[in-house]
């Protein structure tokens, strides 16, 4: 092959993984202990609903005071999580408690961000659960696990996989 067709077979490779990934089908190696479950009750008031691999992501209770904040202003701020409901009078202030306060940030961020495991790190002080932590009035959104949501993302790798085999194609003849 020539140098430009490598190029191209390259890059196709590159995207497809990368498209692949996207939709849920490579998983990026991880170190062991973040994928030790970590038993979880965050809030403590949640319940015990697991409905079809639903899954929420909640502040871990061993992490410290100064990570958690770190990870709710950030969460808050440049992580672009719509934190309104823990403002005084939001459905989800009280009880106005730093794990209470970021387990909702963080649920807030990992739905906005596809639901990967990367997206409930936050510095190692999220953890993923499959109890609705949501109380009283303040409800957690949840994750999608619909067959018709992963159908469409599919639909969608495939697509674009399609299209950029033709594009590469169309450049090599």
């Amino acid at each position: 092959m020539k140098r430009k067709e490598l190029m191209i077979v390259h890059g196709l490779l590159i995207l497809g993984w990368f498209i692949a990934s996207a939709a849920g089908r490579i998983a990026p190696q991880e170190k062991a202990e973040s994928v030790t479950p970590i038993p979880t009750l965050s809030p403590p008031e949640g319940n015990t609903t697991f409905i079809n691999g639903v899954t929420w992501c909640v502040a871990r209770p061993g992490a410290s005071q100064e990570d958690l904040q770190n990870a709710l202003d950030w969460a808050c701020g440049p992580g672009g999580a719509d934190c309104s409901q823990l403002q005084p009078g939001g459905r989800c202030y009280q009880p106005n408690t730093l794990l209470t306060h970021a387990s909702y940030a963080f649920n807030i961020f990992y739905q906005q961000n596809g639901n990967s495991d990367i997206a409930c790190n936050f510095g190692g002080a999220g953890a993923l659960v499959k109890r609705d932590p949501s109380f009283g009035s303040c409800k957690f959104l949840a994750s999608d696990t619909s067959a018709a949501a992963s159908s469409a993302m599919l639909g969608r790798a495939w697509t674009a996989m399609v299209a950029a085999s033709l594009i590469a194609l169309r450049l090599i003849v």
